[in-house]
This record gives structure tokens, C-alpha cells and sequence, in this order.
């Protein structure tokens, strides 16, 4: 199959006489991005993929603004696995994983555990659900989240090619509209009609390509697309607050332990160097900023 170069992005339809919403979501540069400080094996470069379009699905569905956080966690060989994002689909992705990790099920990789989908509205209350991974694949998993927190069905395809050097991955959702009688049916008919994606036309085809191929005949009515990037995020004052955490006195015997206190951005690998001079600044400014709270 020809292989397009298609920009990132999600993508939200609706049909004309049909009462279902859809998303389709291609991610290439911002994936590579994601993945090319690391020496991920391909197994955790798929898991990662997987959960950067299941995420930018969600983040799309769900209907907020704000962050949004989805992190997979288990005993199994892939320990922990968590995309970052927004509303804005600025996207980041980390993995904690075995050595000795290979190719499974998502209940191989991550055996007993559970995915935390959290969410922090702008100027609202923090939300988080708790579903257990105890289905084979990740887009199983998402399906039966919707199912029991919305009470809406709802099903997810999610491909990824890592075998290349330019990675991709790409997701497709459909779900009923709520309060809607004749929902169910047209669900069952676009679920058919989608069943037979295949993963190299959801990944390579342009999104246009893939609606006609799949709803030639059903009028799919295509939004403004929503560009995903990859944008990490951390900063030099960020992790700053982070030795602020310790007290001053843990923090300076930490550099005459260490000569330094070095902290690794677990996303990007962005090294930060603070020595005793940077330690006494951060404390310093802290107790100025805290001072003229009061005053």
C-alpha cells in the first residue's frame, strides 16, 4: 500500500441519519518525537502508540479542557506505561518496563492491573477512574470503561507500526449518541461496516480514504481537524518545585552526598543540575514568594 505523509491529526465526524459520533486519530512525527530519546524494545513502542491514540480519542470524547492523564499499571513485565496530554492534544508518553520483556497480550505484558484515567478540568474538581486490564487488548479495555462509567457503548480500533523508522500509530472510535431510541441499531450497523479496517489502511490511508472506504454510502460529515504534537513540558522551575518538596537541610546534604541533585525528566530525558548555589536560590525564593504572600 502507498504509503501517504499525512500531518497528526484527530479527526471527529457524525452521520447524517445515523445517531453515533466517530473519531479517527494518525500519528507519526509526534509519536517518533515521543520515542527518540529512549531505547524502547518494539513491544513497549506499541503499548506507548496504542495509548497515545486511545488517549487522544478519549481526550476528544470526554469533552473537557484541561489535562488528562491515562496510566497503565501491573506485576507483569511492562510495569507502568502513562501518555500525558490536554484538551489542546499536546501529548507525552513514558514506560517503566522489565529487561526481559517480550511480545504478548496487553494481560501478558502488564499481568495483574489496572488503567487510572485521570482528569483535571481548568478551574474545576480533579476526576479519576479506575478500570481493571483484565482483557487482551487495550481497546477491549477502553470499550469496557465507557460501558460501565458511561453507560454509553462504544468501540475502539487501535493499530501501530513500529517496525520503521518514521513509528506510526492511528485509533478509530465510534459511540452511540445518549437518548437517542434508534441508537443502538445504527451503532450495529456502522460496528460492522467498521470491523473491517485493516490496520495498514488505518495507519497509511488518508482519513478521507478510510471514511469512504468504510461509510461510502452513509454520508460521514468530517469537523475541523485538531493537529496532536508532542510538547513535553518540563522546565528548569518545574523541577525546581520538586526539590522544593524535600527541606532545605535534605536538599543540601543531597549535594554533598552527590556533588549535585540531578533529576531526569522521565518523559523527555532532560537532564537538571542543581548544585549548592542553585539549592540556596530555590529555598531563598521560596521563602521571599512565601513572605510576601503574607504580607
Amino acid at each position: 500500500m502507498t504509503d501517504i505523509k499525512q500531518p497528526d491529526l484527530l479527526h471527529r465526524y457524525l452521520f447524517d441519519k445515523y445517531h453515533v459520533r466517530g473519531e479517527l486519530v494518525q500519528i507519526s512525527d509526534s509519536f517518533t518525537a515521543m520515542l527518540e530519546n529512549h531505547d524502547y524494545p518494539n513491544v513497549v513502542k506499541r503499548i506507548l502508540g496504542e495509548l497515545l491514540s486511545a488517549t487522544c480519542l478519549l481526550t476528544a470524547t470526554l469533552k473537557f479542557e484541561g489535562e488528562i492523564s491515562v496510566q497503565l499499571q501491573g506485576d507483569g513485565p511492562l510495569n507502568y506505561a502513562v501518555v500525558n496530554g490536554n484538551n489542546k492534544q499536546s501529548m507525552r508518553a513514558s514506560a517503566k518496563f522489565d529487561e526481559n520483556i517480550k511480545e504478548g497480550t496487553l494481560l501478558d505484558l502488564i499481568g495483574s492491573g489496572f488503567m487510572v484515567i485521570t482528569i483535571a478540568p481548568k478551574g474545576g474538581e480533579r476526576y479519576q477512574g479506575v478500570a481493571a486490564l483484565d482483557k487482551d487488548t487495550l481497546a477491549e479495555c477502553i470499550e469496557h470503561y465507557f460501558e460501565t462509567s458511561e453507560q454509553l457503548r462504544t468501540r475502539v480500533w487501535l493499530a501501530t507500526d513500529v517496525q520503521q523508522e518514521q513509528c506510526k500509530t492511528a485509533g478509530m472510535l465510534l459511540q452511540v449518541l445518549p437518548v437517542e431510541e434508534r441508537a443502538k441499531e445504527d451503532f450495529t450497523h456502522l460496528e460492522a461496516l467498521t470491523n473491517t479496517i485493516k490496520d495498514e489502511e488505518l495507519l497509511h490511508l488518508d482519513p478521507t480514504q478510510v471514511l469512504i472506504r468504510l461509510y461510502h454510502e452513509d454520508n460521514p460529515q468530517l469537523f475541523e481537524p485538531q493537529e496532536v504534537k508532542y510538547a513535553c513540558g518540563c522546565s528548569r522551575e518545574k523541577t525546581g518545585d520538586a526539590i522544593l518538596r524535600l527541606s532545605k537541610d535534605d536538599a543540601l546534604s543531597l549535594v554533598e552526598e552527590r556533588g549535585n541533585i540531578e533529576i531526569i525528566c522521565q518523559f523527555c530525558l532532560k537532564q537538571y543540575l542543581f548544585d549548592s548555589i542553585d539549592v540556596e536560590a530555590l529555598f531563598n525564593a521560596n521563602a521571599d514568594s512565601d513572605n510576601s504572600t503574607v504580607n
